[in-house]
């Protein structure tokens, strides 16, 4: 991959990488597409990364199928595949981790303690192997961007963060990869966490500034959904990720399955 990548740039030519770990949906196409609009070359990277897992997530379970995803990414016209192995991500003694204060406590941070040094560290040896001149993240996982792009400015990282719009179901639904978990009755109910951020959108949108009354128009969606068990609703900026801000963020437990989303509220939410 390294020897790839500097040979293209050798070459002059413009190198993007798209980071995920599979289960390729239209929102990873979505990323992919607008890599391939402002790049010569494209890269994406397949690696489920086990060390942003914590004890009793879902690593094991992660969906994934790679045929399928390499149909997907050959469909899409893409220069490389970058799918390291966990033994080369992490050799045997392999002890250093990246950590990113501040932005990465709380919220995430504080529901999923290891995440955000996995997260931080694998892109850090992602966009070492690849050396892309762009990186393309999801605003959905709207922490892990603010993570990134902190950790880039910080270390001087040569690479450009570009954040793409979350893509939605026609109604709503943020695309994940951990929807495949979620049952019928569970899916319907999973609505209510962009019924909640439009709501929250439209209060704003007429004047509703104070956090505690946002915030009670978020809970008071999520609590009427039977299924769904809130984990947190709050307002944070979005950069430092904390409060007071615009940005809404969400964690919900659907049956079995912890799902985020969020939204800028001084933002019309998306039809």
């Amino acid at each position: 991959m390294v020897a790839a990548s500097r040979n293209w740039r050798g070459e002059r030519l413009s190198v993007g990488l798209v980071p995920t770990m599979g289960a390729l949906h239209a929102g990873h196409l979505s990323l992919i597409e607008e890599a391939c609009r402002e790049n010569a070359k494209v890269v994406v990277s397949i690696f489920v990364n086990p060390i942003q897992f914590g004890p009793g997530e879902d690593f094991e379970r992660y969906p994934r199928d790679l045929e399928r995803d390499h149909d997907v990414l050959r469909k899409a016209g893409i220069d490389a595949v970058y799918q390291p192995s966990v033994e080369a991500m992490y050799p045997p003694g392999a002890s250093t981790r990246v950590h990113v204060a501040a932005v990465s406590e709380g919220l995430e941070g504080t529901a999923r303690p290891v995440h955000f040094d996995g997260v931080a560290t694998v892109v850090a040896k992602l966009l070492s192997a690849v050396e892309p001149d762009r990186a393309y993240f999801g605003q959905k996982d709207a922490q892990q961007v603010a993570v990134v792009k902190r950790m880039v400015r910080d270390l001087d990282l040569p690479v450009e963060i570009r954040v793409c719009p979350t893509v939605r179901e026609a109604d709503g639904l943020a695309l994940s990869s951990r929807n495949a978990y979620l049952n019928q009755d569970e899916r319907r109910a999973a609505v209510s966490l962009s019924s909640a951020l439009r709501l929250a959108a439209e209060a704003y949108a007429k004047g509703e500034r104070r956090p505690d009354r946002l915030r009670q128009i978020l809970r008071a969606r999520l609590e009427a959904e039977p299924l769904a068990r809130v984990e947190y609703a709050e307002l944070v900026d979005v950069q430092t990720f904390s409060p007071p801000g615009t940005l809404a963020v969400l964690a919900v437990r659907i049956g079995a399955t912890r799902l985020i989303d969020n939204h800028d509220l001084s933002k019309p939410f998306p039809t």
